[in-house]
C-alpha cells in the first residue's frame, strides 16, 4: 500500500512540474528565437508546436532508456488521440472554433500522411532503430517544412496575426537562456518521476506499459497542450489553438515514437494497430474535414455538438482500455 502511495505520488507531482517545467521551455526557446530576430510565425510552427511536445518527448526517452518502450509508445498514440478528442473537444465546447488559416489547410494533410506513413513502418509489429530513424529525419524535415511555410504565408493569414498578439514582450537574453535550461532541467527530473512512477503502478497491479502510456501519462503529457489551447480560445485565437494540436501531434509521431525506436527497439503489443492507429487517423480525418468545412470553403467550425462528440469519443475510448485490461488481469 505504501508502495502504490508514494508511486502516485510520483505521478502526481511529476505531472505538476512537467507542465510548469514545459510552460518554462516554450517561454525560454520562445523569446530567445524572438530575440534573434525569428518571426512570430516561424517560432508557432516549430518552437511552440516542439516545446508543447517536450514533456512526451522527456518521458519517452527515460521510458525506453528503462526499456518501458511499450510505454513511451503509447504516450505518442495516447497524447495524439488525448488532443484530438479531449483537448479540442473541451476546447469546442467552451466556444465553438473558427478555423480560417491557409496554413493549417496545409498542415493538416501533412499530419494524416506522417500518421499514415508512421502505421506503414509499424506495421510488421515492430519499431526498428532504423524505424526510429526515418521518423527523426522526417521530424527535421517537418521542421524546414514549417520554416517554409511561415515564410511563405499571406501576410492577412489569421495565424500570423495570432502569434504576433502571443510573443512575449523582448526580455534579456541572459533571462531567456535562464528560463530555457532551468526549464529544460525540470522536464528531465520531472519525466524521471513519472516514469517511475507509471512503471510501479503498471508492475503492482499488473498492467502493461502500454496501457500506462495511453492512459495516465498521455492526459498527463497534454496538459500543457490542453492549458494552451484553452488560453487561446478564451482570446479568441481559434486558428493557433487548433494549430498547436496539429504541431503537437506530429512532433508527437516523429520526434516520440522516433526517439523510442533509436533508443529501445523491438516489438510492441498489437493492440496498437488494431485499436489505437486506427482511431487516431480517424480522428484526424474527421478534424480535418470539420476545420476545412464540409463545403470546401476552405474554412470550417468544430461547434459544440462535434466537441461533445470528440469528448464521448474519448471517454468511451478511455472506458474500452479500461475494461480491455481489466479482462486481461481477470483472464
Amino acid at each position: 500500500m505504501q508502495d502504490i502511495i508514494l508511486f502516485s505520488f510520483a505521478i502526481i507531482i511529476g505531472l505538476i512540474i512537467l507542465t510548469w517545467s514545459a510552460d518554462r521551455f516554450v517561454n525560454g526557446a520562445s523569446g530567445l528565437a524572438h530575440n534573434f530576430g525569428v518571426t512570430p510565425m516561424i517560432i508557432g510552427l516549430t518552437i511552440v508546436a516542439f516545446g508543447t511536445s517536450a514533456p512526451e518527448m522527456m518521458v519517452s526517452a527515460m521510458a525506453a532508456w528503462q526499456g518501458n518502450s511499450g510505454l513511451a509508445i503509447g504516450n505518442a498514440i495516447g497524447s495524439n488521440i488525448t488532443n484530438m478528442a479531449l483537448v479540442l473537444g473541451v476546447a469546442a465546447l467552451i466556444m465553438p472554433l473558427s478555423v480560417h488559416s491557409k496554413t493549417l489547410s496545409r498542415e493538416f494533410p501533412l499530419m494524416l500522411l506522417v500518421m499514415l506513413a508512421a502505421l506503414a513502418l509499424l506495421y510488421n509489429g515492430i519499431l526498428s532503430r532504423l524505424d526510429g530513424l526515418i521518423l527523426l529525419t522526417g521530424m527535421v524535415m517537418m521542421i524546414l517544412w514549417s520554416i517554409h511555410l511561415a515564410r511563405s504565408a499571406p501576410a492577412d493569414d489569421p495565424l500570423e496575426g495570432e502569434f504576433n498578439a502571443e510573443m512575449p514582450e523582448t526580455t534579456s537574453t541572459g533571462n531567456t537562456w535562464w528560463l530555457l535550461l532551468s526549464g529544460l532541467t525540470l522536464l528531465l527530473i520531472s519525466s524521471q518521476m513519472l516514469v517511475w512512477g507509471a512503471v510501479g503502478i503498471a508492475e503492482t497491479f499488473g498492467i502493461s506499459d502500454l496501457v500506462i502510456g495511453l492512459t495516465i501519462v498521455a492526459i498527463g503529457t497534454s496538459l500543457p497542450e490542453l492549458a494552451a489551447t484553452v488560453a487561446a480560445v478564451r482570446k479568441g485565437e481559434h486558428d493557433m489553438a487548433v494549430g498547436g494540436i496539429v504541431g503537437s501531434n506530429l512532433f508527437n509521431i516523429l520526434a516520440v515514437l522516433g526517439i523510442a525506436g533509436v533508443i529501445d527497439p523491438g516489438s510492441f503489443d498489437a493492440a496498437v494497430l488494431s485499436r489505437d492507429f486506427p482511431l487516431m487517423i480517424a480522428l484526424a480525418i474527421a478534424l480535418y474535414l470539420m476545420a476545412r468545412g464540409l463545403r470546401n470553403t476552405g474554412s470550417g467550425n468544430i461547434n459544440r455538438i462535434e466537441g461533445g462528440i470528440l469528448l464521448a469519443i474519448f471517454i468511451t475510448y478511455q472506458t474500452w482500455i479500461f475494461i480491455d485490461s481489466a479482462s486481461v488481469l481477470v483472464s
